[in-house]
């Protein structure tokens, strides 16, 4: 059957070759009596005991979906056959209640302390996206000190190097460049007079955004040399590298949940909208799912983008993408 559309309103950008892999099994069929699924797969990689970096410390009313994810991954992993190690050193979550996780290990989720449970337990496969900002950072400290080689413990979904990429400002921003995607114009630092630079080389008001760090830590608008003094030496205290931004304050802001699988399919879970324009953070503001007032063209221009963007990073997993 044809279906026709007069309000000459697309779907999704990315579907189109569904039609031809339609086509192309109609043929398969007609030939040979038979056509074979469309579904593939890849080789699958079957972990017997996976080691999980934890949540860590919360604050009550913050970050509460490290635990949630966690405790989600633990029971995934167990359906699958896996026993699962965790280190978590909060007794206070839902992940480390007994009978959640196979083996529990209450120490801070540090390098030091990994290395000597990657030894002790030898598993075959570690986790690092269910344990925040510090879950993270240490992943990438393993990789980088050659921990997880010398063991041959294989990260599971979101390598390292995507990791690294999504999390380093400069890296980041080359990325989208490579697949065509705008940006506010950015400089990425280290020091604060190179800041100070690149303030007066993008024009007041700028943004600081930090480096390495979730959920806006370190960041913030300023207007004077001053105000970017003091958000600078802030951002640079707890990371590595700032991003000195372009300030869209006063846009309008949205954000995609996607999920991609190592076979490269891709899904938007949803979309959202902020109630409030950019420069309220998005844990003091309100936000509505599915988005309210875009348009058609603009959802899914913005789909595209995201599917275009994690497939690109190499993204195995969930993601949260915000424009």
């Amino acid at each position: 059957s044809v279906q026709f559309h007069p309000e000459a309103s697309g779907g999704p950008e990315d579907t189109g070759f569904l039609f031809q892999k339609f086509i192309d099994k109609a043929r398969e069929y007609k030939r040979q009596g038979h056509a074979d699924s469309v579904y593939q797969t890849g080789p699958y990689f079957r972990n017997k005991k996976v080691l999980i970096l934890g949540s860590g410390g919360l604050q009550i009313g913050q970050a509460g979906e490290f635990d949630y994810s966690g405790s989600q991954a633990i029971k995934a992993l167990k359906e699958e056959g896996c026993e699962t190690i965790l280190i978590n050193p909060n007794i206070a979550t839902v992940q480390t209640a007994r009978g959640v996780a196979d083996k529990v290990y209450f120490l801070p989720v540090t390098k030091h302390f990994i290395e000597q449970i990657i030894d002790k337990e030898r598993p075959d496969g570690i986790c690092l996206q269910f344990g925040g900002q510090t879950a993270l950072n240490c992943g990438l400290e393993l990789d980088e000190t050659g921990v997880l080689a010398q063991y041959g413990v294989k990260v599971l979904g979101t390598s390292t190097d995507t990791i690294r990429a999504a999390e380093d400002r400069d890296i980041f921003k080359v990325k989208l460049e490579e697949i065509g995607e705008r940006m506010a114009p950015s400089i990425a630092c280290n020091t604060l007079e190179e800041a100070k630079a690149a303030a007066l080389s993008i024009g007041y008001p700028v943004i600081c955004r930090a480096a390495f760090a979730l959920g806006g830590l370190g960041s913030g608008f300023a207007d004077f040399d001053h105000e970017l003094e003091r958000i600078v030496e802030m951002a640079l205290a707890s990371s590595p590298q700032v991003l000195i931004e372009k300030s869209i304050k006063g846009w309008k802001e949205a954000e995609y949940e996607v999920v991609r699988d190592a076979y490269d399919n891709c899904v938007t879970v949803c979309n959202m909208e902020n109630f409030d324009p950019m420069g309220i953070h998005t844990g003091e503001s309100i936000v509505i799912a599915p988005s309210q007032t875009l348009s058609n063209d603009e959802y899914h221009m913005l789909r595209t983008a995201a599917v275009k963007v994690i497939r690109h990073l190499g993204i195995i997993g969930e993601c949260n993408i915000q424009y």
